[in-house]
């Protein structure tokens, strides 16, 4: 995950982008190069007028940019209280002057202006994900609501003596945790480790236990979020989010769900598949034919990926790639799996990264404070100061999490030249897919050219079936995360049904049931870090389309031959060339181009997709002849 025009600070973030909704015009001090105060009804703007007040809002807003984003930084590699009411100040001071710079850039809604400066309006506009409310006392109250959000996120643990055995058994560590206390990352290790049924369902009911507390503050997070939005013109939050895409909400609620068919079909057949062999490990009466997939069997606190048992799906028995272990032999320590993904970029013909990168990020989980461990990559000044934020863990996941996150910091310093405003992928899925594109070349050839793998597997299944865990196992919960929050923005879903609409939508797109009955005393949404931490997430769903869209163009570009799968760009300085082009221009143009500036193509596509896994397809269709799939 990125983090650069995305502030984060108790997960509010700001994400410029454009719309079609207008915010209906106020009465505003007019945008004058000496700020003279009259209003626009009494004395006309020009287009002479928008250019001073974009140059002076884009000056002022790089400045609590900044601000806000050091005091995010500082919030989450050092969470205290303190921390916390510093990063809310800075968070409530860029609210504040970005909801009211929105409104006053309706001044030039009608003048004849510039397609650039146009769309500069549109983004200032546009540039809050969290808007504030207009009412100050509301606006501070929204602020705290995000911190302490994101405070029962990042604190939370769950003690059990039991569990904490388990987990001290498989981390070989020497001891137990404090008061048997389990983080996140200690229990998200039991779920994708052990296969132990009991286990496996306590660790998954256990960090849903830290959840029920955020409930009535997120009730009323969607209140002040609503109010903000309609400020701004529109019915509520998830109208705002679905205008950042250059069409309407509604064409893009449309175009998510065409994407969503054209994957759905192997998304079924993966479903089918591994329903087959859980069942062989846990037993029918556990994992029964023609239901929803137990949510806590899969691997991962979420379900959102299944990598974590390939162990159990795999089609041939031969190991898997093991980087965890050709670390440990080769004493290769966080900082150099980084250095890796640098090398990587390099061979590209990009620059490296500035050394500052190597002082200032944090790549070690700190043994004597709470951080947030969720890997991020940072623009910390919207210049030069780019970070990554990861508690690196030494094995293949995140090694490909490292090159994932460089992409984000790449991007980001190629768009540096841009306006303020326009320091920005060209939309949110760009960003993300852009740093998944990079992974998707972290093959086992790739790996051999390292020196990290002695020869390339000679079996494509495994391969295949390893990236379709991680990659189409995703897609599905891509989608219904933001499904669930536009429904719970607009009304249709209210604060009685919220776990129940939850768990609706899961079973509903992911064919995958709570193991245990749920409430709404329950609030299981909060238990994933996105909800509390207000990060809008259909972007990962766009991401998982065009990185293999890009990935497809960029093979074509290097001259690779062959199965899309087996194709790396590494050292190909015809494809980082390419690369560069689209990742400078920002977002100072419409995605479509973006896209095409890359791809050659102007519409998003997921049938690469489908050439990248087809091979693992055809192999799926015939080991699920004879059995009740669907759920």
């Amino acid at each position: 995950m990125r983090i650069r025009g995305l502030f984060l600070i108790a997960g509010v973030f700001l994400i410029y982008a454009c719309a079609s909704h207008q915010a209906s015009k106020p009465t505003v001090t007019p945008p004058t190069e000496k700020g003279a105060e009259t209003t626009a009804t009494q004395q006309a703007v020009s287009a002479a007028d928008a250019m001073v007040f974009l140059e002076r809002v884009e000056d002022e807003l790089l400045r609590l940019w900044s601000t806000a984003e050091r005091a995010a930084w500082v919030r989450q590699t050092y969470i205290t209280d303190d921390t916390a009411v510093i990063a809310a100040k800075a968070h409530e001071e860029l609210m504040a002057y970005t909801a009211k710079v929105a409104a006053e850039a309706t001044a030039f809604d009608k003048l004849d202006l510039s397609p650039s400066v146009r769309r500069r309006l549109k983004l200032l506009k546009l540039s809050l994900t969290l808007p504030s409310p207009p009412d100050a006392k509301q606006r501070s109250e929204l602020a705290g609501l995000a911190t302490e959000l994101d405070n029962i996120y990042g604190r939370g643990k769950f003690c059990d003596e039991k569990l904490a055995k388990s987990w001290k058994r498989l981390a070989k560590a020497k001891a137990l945790p404090k008061d048997n206390c389990l983080a996140l990352g200690q229990l998200k290790l039991i779920i994708a480790k052990s296969r132990n049924y009991d286990d496996l369902l306590a660790a998954w009911k256990g960090w849903r236990t830290i959840a029920p507390p955020m409930r009535a503050k997120f009730e009323r997070y969607v209140e002040l979020g609503n109010a903000g939005a309609r400020s701004l013109g529109f019915n509520d939050l998830g109208e705002l989010w679905k205008s950042n895409y250059d069409m309407s909400p509604e064409a893009f609620e449309a175009e998510v769900d065409r994407l969503w068919s054209q994957v759905k079909p192997l998304y079924q057949d993966l479903h089918c598949y591994t329903r087959t062999r859980l069942q062989k490990t846990y037993g029918k009466k556990n994992v029964p034919d023609g239901k929803a997939l137990p949510a806590h069997l899969l691997g991962n606190m979420w379900s959102q990926s299944w990598e974590n048992i390939q162990s159990i799906l795999l089609p041939e028995r031969s190991a898997a790639i093991d980087l965890e272990r050709t670390f440990a032999q080769k004493k290769i320590d966080e900082q150099e799996m980084v250095r890796y993904g640098e090398r990587f970029f390099t061979s590209l013909g990009l620059t490296k990264l500035p050394e500052t990168f190597w002082q200032r990020s944090m790549f070690v989980k700190p043994s004597d404070r709470e951080v947030v461990c969720h890997a991020s990559a940072w623009d910390v000044d919207y210049e030069s100061d780019l970070r990554i934020k990861m508690c690196i863990r030494k094995n293949g996941e995140d090694f490909n999490t490292i090159h994932h996150e460089l992409g984000h910091n790449y991007y980001q310093y190629y768009y540096r030249q841009q306006r303020p405003l326009f320091r920005n992928s060209a939309n949110d899925g760009f960003h993300e897919g852009l740093g998944d594109t990079i992974s998707l070349s972290v093959t086992p050839s790739y790996l051999v050219k390292l020196g990290l793998l002695n020869r390339a597997p000679t079996n494509d299944l495994n391969t295949l079936m390893e990236r379709a865990l991680g990659k189409i196992a995703f897609l599905p919960f891509g989608i219904l995360i933001d499904k669930w929050r536009w429904d719970v923005f607009s009304g249709k879903i209210t604060p009685a049904n919220y776990n129940k609409a939850w768990w609706d939508l899961r079973t509903r797109y992911q064919g995958i049931a709570a193991p245990v009955e749920r409430s709404e005393q329950d609030f299981d949404p909060g238990a994933k870090f996105h909800i509390p931490a207000n990060v809008p997430y259909t972007r990962y769903f766009l991401a998982h389309i065009l990185q293999f869209q890009f990935h497809r163009a960029l093979c074509k570009i290097s001259g690779h031959e062959g199965p899309l799968h087996k194709c790396s760009i590494y050292e190909n300085k015809a494809a980082g060339e390419r690369l560069k082009a689209m990742m400078e221009m920002g977002m100072s143009e419409p995605w479509p181009k973006a896209l095409e500036a890359l791809t050659g193509e102007k519409k998003m596509d997921a049938s690469a997709i489908l050439a990248y896994f087809k091979p693992l397809h055809d192999w799926l269709k015939k080991q699920n002849q004879g059995q009740q799939c669907g759920w």
